[in-house]
């Protein structure tokens, strides 16, 4: 396969996942990572670089007395793969691909006009265990380890044949390879990969060495999780019944009765991926809720901003306390004292549902707001 065939059929492949990202570019994200046992789709193309046997070729060229006058050596090449891999869980994948590492060569001239071109190509399937470390939202280590069963295609041509004792050799061998990388997801179905990887093979010449690739990769995950919905705010309770007189008296005399109201956003109702700016969407929710606290005589609002177990302590921490703070910031624009409201970031140490499951990790993602207060009711 030539280079523009490479390039062009990898390109049809990332223009179809880019186009079906832009379709559902109004959705909202609502899962920051891929739900578990997930499978997916990948395609990825790089460089690849061998290490040809330069010493051991040179001892064949001068085997019998001729003098080397130049060695050149192409190690370099277009190289690609595509994979189909199914998520174990939150950390570990397994993954099978096909790759092609490209062609490397030699030419080797001698005295008495004497030459030895060589050519060899190397592409198989390889399967992995992939290791995955979310650093942010959007942000994983990749480690992988593995084998691949690689075919050697050799060539040899010129007149200093006797040098190898085969012009066209093949090998096929299993051996192991391994790669790290890291991985960006630009949203719940499309992430890029850069890596590097490291495939141990045999040249079908009796050499063993190493080719490695250094990769830039669209995965695609085949569905998705359904997106969950704002949970509904909870009424405030109907005031307590007025008792029916028998006749005309004075106006019943009105009491403070202590209301105590604690209400549960969904995250994705109120912010966007990996944000803390309240969303148009989410200043509706708020406003309803306000709205519902007319005629509260309201002592305290406490925000308390909660995240699921994706990413560190120390990043799920801060993250909850600025959504935390985008809530209160919205709330005092429309007219609480900043007094009156305190904020809170729980981070993921208060999970109310199984952060293993896609959905559980969206109910834990989710910011609260209390409202302590008193509203008068007729006695």
């Amino acid at each position: 396969m030539t280079l523009a065939k490479h390039i062009g059929a990898l390109s049809v492949i990332g223009c179809a996942l880019l186009a079906s990202q832009a379709a559902r570019a109004d959705e909202p994200f609502v899962n920051p990572e891929w739900a578990n046992s997930a499978w997916y789709i990948g395609a990825g193309i790089g460089q690849s670089r061998a290490n040809i046997d330069n010493e051991r070729l040179t001892r064949s060229l001068t085997a019998n007395g001729a003098v080397l006058n130049s060695f050149k050596v192409d190690e370099r090449d277009l190289a690609y793969k595509l994979f189909v891999g199914k998520q174990l869980n939150r950390y570990f994948a397994v993954e099978a691909g096909f790759f092609d590492l490209g062609k490397f060569g030699f030419d080797a001239s001698t005295s008495q006009n004497g030459r030895l071109v060589g050519e060899a190509g190397f592409r198989g399937v390889n399967m992995d265990l992939v290791a995955q470390l979310p650093l942010s939202d959007r942000f994983s280590v990749l480690g992988r380890v593995g084998m691949n069963y690689a075919k050697a295609s050799t060539h040899f041509r010129g007149n200093r044949l006797f040098a190898v004792t085969n012009p066209n050799p093949s090998e096929r061998k299993l051996n192991a390879k391994a790669g790290l990388g890291l991985e960006f997801k630009f949203s719940e179905a499309l992430a890029l990969r850069g890596e590097v990887e490291r495939y141990r093979v045999n040249d079908a010449v009796g050499n063993r060495g190493d080719v490695d690739m250094a990769s830039v990769s669209l995965v695609y995950k085949l569905g998705r999780p359904a997106a969950s919905r704002p949970a509904p705010v909870e009424p405030m309770p109907a005031p307590a019944p007025v008792a029916a007189a028998p006749a005309p008296v004075a106006p019943a005399s009105a009491a403070p009765v202590a209301v105590s109201e604690k209400v549960s956003f969904a995250a994705e109702a109120l912010f966007d991926f990996d944000k803390s700016v309240v969303k148009p969407e989410g200043k509706a929710a708020l406003d309803d809720l306000l709205g519902k606290l007319q005629g509260m005589n309201t002592e305290v609002m406490v925000t308390v901003g909660h995240t699921d177990s994706v990413g560190t302590d120390a990043y799920n921490q801060k993250l909850s306390m600025r959504r935390a703070e985008a809530v209160k910031a919205y709330i005092v624009s429309k007219g609480v004292e900043a007094a009156r409201v305190y904020t809170e970031g729980k981070g993921e140490s208060q999970p109310v549902a199984d952060n293993k499951t896609a959905e559980g990790r969206a109910k834990n993602r989710r910011v609260t707001v209390e409202v302590v207060g008193t509203r008068s009711v007729n006695q």
